[in-house]
Formats: C-alpha cells, structure tokens, sequence
C-alpha cells in the first residue's frame, strides 16, 4: 500500500471475523462440531435406564460462547455444530429393558384388540404391539421411540384401543418405563 509523500507502508493483515465455536461445561454422550466443513453425529444405541444428567456448571462456570457460537452448561446425548458447513444429526436409540408383567401386559391388549372392529387404526395399533413384542422378544429391550409411539397412540381417547382396559394398565407401565 503506498501512503503520501511516496512512502511505502505495509499492507495491514485483513482480521477474520470471529467464528463462534462450541463451548460445553459437561459432556456425556452425543457428537459436537465446529469449522469450516463442520458435522456432528450421534448413531449411539444407549442400552438400560438413562443416568441423570450431571447437575449443571453454576451460572459463573457455563460456559459462553464467541458471537455466532453455541454454549452448553449440560449436554447428555445429542448432536451440536456450528460453522459454515454446520450440520448436526441425532440418530441414537435408547432402549429400555422391560419386565415379564409388561409383555404380559402387552400380550393381554393384544388379544382384547382382536375383539373390536377390525379398522386401519387397530391394525397400526396391533403392528405397533407386535413390533414391540418381537423387538423385545430378540433383546429384551424395546426402544423409547417405540414406546413413545404406544403411548401416544394407547392414552386415553387417542384411538378405540385406548377404550380397552388392558390399555390403560399398558399406558401406565409405559409411563413408568419412560419416566424412570
């Protein structure tokens, strides 16, 4: 760069903008990215009860982020990124061991369903069950997705299944396998 009276002066380096990163306090599980081509994935199969989550860093310990960035006092599964080519994808799957009075459970509405109606919504609901039944029949375990489901579609009012009382005591064992 030339600067008056024809004296030369060095060109002064161009200053990237700050990019923002990822800053977490705790880490337990999950995939985290930052940069130029950034991605992040979690394709983890979590077997058993989840742990509690660490109790979180104390407001002055969180963790901060640069401007653009992410910051993350907690994090137990999951998938963060952030940056130019950010790309974050969650596919892990927990699953939850079950016990002999849930199958049993779940046998029982089985065979109430073959008493309504046949329609389209008990036969999804009789294939969500029968999934279950063979999932846990080769692990012992069943994914919380698929519990999800079930309950959905079981809880009260939901479907004409929902009417069954093997249903209800159903819904409230998945309730309790969901929520520890």
């Amino acid at each position: 760069m030339t600067a008056g009276h024809g004296e030369q002066q060095e060109e002064e380096p161009a200053v990237a903008p700050a990019q923002g990163g990822i800053s977490i306090g705790v880490l337990t599980g999950g995939a985290v990215a930052a940069g130029e081509g950034a991605t992040a994935e979690d394709r983890s199969r979590r077997a058993g009860r989840p742990e509690p989550p660490p109790a979180p860093p104390a407001p002055s310990a969180t963790p901060r982020a640069a401007p653009g960035g992410i910051g993350i006092g907690v994090m137990t599964g999951g998938a963060a990124a952030t940056g130019r080519g950010a790309r974050a994808l969650d596919a892990s799957e927990e699953l939850i061991g079950v016990s002999a009075e849930f199958r049993t459970a779940l046998g029982t509405l089985r065979e109430q369903l073959r008493l309504l109606s046949p329609s389209d919504e008990t036969s999804e609901v009789d294939a969500g069950l029968a999934g279950a039944e063979e999932e846990i029949g080769a692990t012992g375990q069943v994914r919380r997705e698929r519990l999800q489901w079930l309950r959905e579609r079981l809880d009260v009012g939901a479907t004409a299944a929902a009417g069954l009382a093997s249903a209800g005591a159903l819904v409230e064992q998945i309730t309790q396998l969901l929520t520890g």
